[in-house]
């Protein structure tokens, strides 16, 4: 009889053991498990035969998982870059045979358009999902923004008929309860929200010097 030897890249071999699809997030990330977690409706203890709470929970997770905001545009004919209001150019105005409207440009902000009626949360409990249990430093909530592809630009001048805006990934870190906005932070290549020295953001940025 021998002794079992455990390979040294023991858990590289457990994390390659990956059984059926799964909605775990099984790569680094800055946000916490329980900002991924839809709200469900449902007692936590149920009756014989009906559907356990956790199940009811992991269902709606892959159904979320298949929905993307920009398809879902796309689908009945938006195009998302022109969701955002541009300078009005009088030289370049569109003629009637390019089947555009050169008399109604799109002016009005998005804002105007918002509901809040049938969200499931307020936005006070989107941001606490950051805290996590034991934790006192808040961290990112996951989402996507329509920003603009060129920072630069999009801070100069949100408005310029050159910027492309896009459906992009972001870490939610604040809200502004008077100008009802959300302070936002682009995910880099890994997913991860970093500063500009690739710590994590927490706490919304603000850091005990303010």
């Amino acid at each position: 009889v021998t002794t079992f030897k455990v390979p040294e890249d023991f858990g590289s071999v457990l994390n390659k053991q990956v059984t059926g699809p799964t909605t775990e997030n099984l790569i680094k990330s800055d946000f916490p498990v329980q900002s991924f977690r839809p709200k469900v409706q449902i007692p936590f203890q149920r009756l014989p035969g009906q559907c356990p709470r956790e199940i009811e929970i992991e269902r709606k997770k892959r159904l979320y998982l298949t929905f993307d905001i920009a398809q879902l545009l796309a689908s009945e004919g938006i195009d998302s870059n022109q969701l955002m209001p541009r300078h009005h150019d009088p030289d370049n105005m569109p003629t009637i045979e390019q089947k555009k409207d050169p008399v109604f440009p799109i002016y009005l902000p998005l804002k105007i358009f918002d509901n809040d009626e049938y969200d499931c949360r307020t936005p006070e409990e989107w941001i606490s999902l950051g805290l996590e249990p034991g934790s006192c430093d808040r961290k990112p909530v996951p989402g996507k923004a329509l920003l603009p592809t060129d920072d630069v630009l999009g801070h100069e001048d949100p408005k310029s008929q050159k910027l492309i805006y896009k459906w992009i990934d972001v870490g939610v870190l604040d809200y502004d309860k008077e100008t009802e906005l959300y302070l936002v932070h682009k995910t880099d290549k890994n997913g991860l929200v970093r500063d500009e020295e690739g710590r994590p953001i927490l706490n919304g940025g603000r850091t005990p010097e303010g």
